[in-house]
């Protein structure tokens, strides 16, 4: 796999990279941990519990505010694996799917272990964060898909009719790979989504979720990044769900004042495409981040995963300042989170001073090892 044109970084870009980064991984876990708290209830259950305008504020969950799933965990993961591909390719071990299966089998680890306690060193540093070891909701697909050490592939992959949603909750990290041409990074989004879903609806709502990510990443606009993931999704077989659920999803931009009825328009199940309209929706008509998480979690859908899709978009449009920071400072693991961000951002920018197959710094082998 090739990743096209090698960037050349200046200090204001690397800055803004670093922003978006950062924006994307802590308001995806807060849309994750926002949503957390409803879960698959109806609008009017929400209602029951929280009141007239729904969620508004972070509730708890397990006993505490700010606490994120599973999908959040996955998230982590994925960035780790695409660290580590690249330290790989030093060697000539370049085949980023298998260095992203490889760190998802690790966080398998961590949903059946007692905690980081006997992880090898080459497990690496994110394996050792205790605060991971605890099981959040994970998708039934996801334990089963990641179950052994066989990796899904395109030809043959884990759970063949699997559609929902955690085939691409996990994927906004593909899209941070900015350096790398769009049509790679859909490819790398649906490879890995075949590791533990099938369907091809669910493999193409990976793809078109990382390509926006992508686009809004480079620094386009929402609409924009839309309709770039629809261009590239017009060029592969059985697009037609998800794309006319993205374009459905900008059609009802146009239908009115935001609110559950119109989001509930475009879907209330956890079939992977719905559930990316609707994140993309809530973006879209959003006043600002507060707004469009609270639209994303506040329906009868999967609450945890569109508020986490939605506000890896969100982030990484408007970068980590345009972030609520009374619902930051209560988010379950936010020192990984800005930890794993700056080390995919310094790896992406300044890879080649880290290591090389020549040299490479002994800390950040020790962080990201080779193995």
């Amino acid at each position: 796999m090739t990743t096209g044109t090698t960037a050349v970084w200046g200090r204001a870009e690397q800055q803004d990279f670093r922003s978006r980064v950062r924006g994307a991984l802590l308001c995806g876990a807060v849309g994750d941990a926002l949503g957390a708290g409803v879960g698959d209830l109806t609008l009017e259950e929400i209602r029951a519990d929280h009141g007239v305008e729904a969620v508004t504020d972070l509730v708890p969950v397990h006993g505490v505010r700010g606490t994120v799933t599973a999908i959040t965990q996955l998230t982590l993961f994925t960035v780790d694996g695409l660290i580590r591909a690249q330290v790989r390719r030093d060697i000539g071990a370049w085949h980023p799917p298998t260095d992203v299966h490889r760190a998802h089998l690790r966080w398998l680890a961590t949903q059946h272990d007692w905690g980081p306690d006997e992880r090898r060193a080459e497990d690496g540093w994110l394996a050792r964060q205790e605060w991971l070891y605890v099981r959040r909701n994970p998708a039934r697909e996801c334990l089963t898909g990641f179950g052994d050490a066989t990796m899904g592939t395109l030809d043959q992959p884990r759970n063949p009719t699997a559609r929902d949603s955690a085939a691409l909750t996990r994927s906004a990290p593909f899209g941070l790979l900015v350096g790398w041409e769009p049509e790679l990074v859909l490819q790398l989004a649906v490879e890995c989504a075949a590791q533990t879903h099938g369907h091809p609806v669910a493999l193409l709502s990976a793809g078109a979720f990382a390509v926006m990510m992508h686009a809004l990443t480079r620094g386009e606009t929402l609409d924009g990044a839309v309709q770039h993931a629809l261009a590239l999704l017009a060029e592969k077989p059985g697009h037609e769900p998800v794309s006319e659920a993205l374009k459905q999803a900008l059609g009802t931009v146009r239908q009115g004042i935001p609110g559950p009825a119109l989001i509930e328009s475009l879907g209330d199940t956890d079939s992977a495409e719905e559930v990316l309209a609707v994140a993309v929706y809530c973006a879209l008509v959003s006043e600002d981040v507060r707004h469009g998480l609270r639209l994303a979690v506040n329906h009868g859908g999967p609450s945890a995963a569109t508020g986490a899709l939605c506000g890896a978009l969100l982030g990484a449009l408007h970068g980590e300042t345009a972030l609520p920071p009374a619902w930051l400072v209560e988010l379950e693991g936010r020192a990984t989170l800005l930890e794993l961000a700056d080390d995919f951002a310094m790896e992406m920018t300044q890879g080649p001073a880290l290591h090389n197959p020549s040299a490479a710094a002994p800390g950040w082998l020790a962080r990201y090892p080779r193995g």
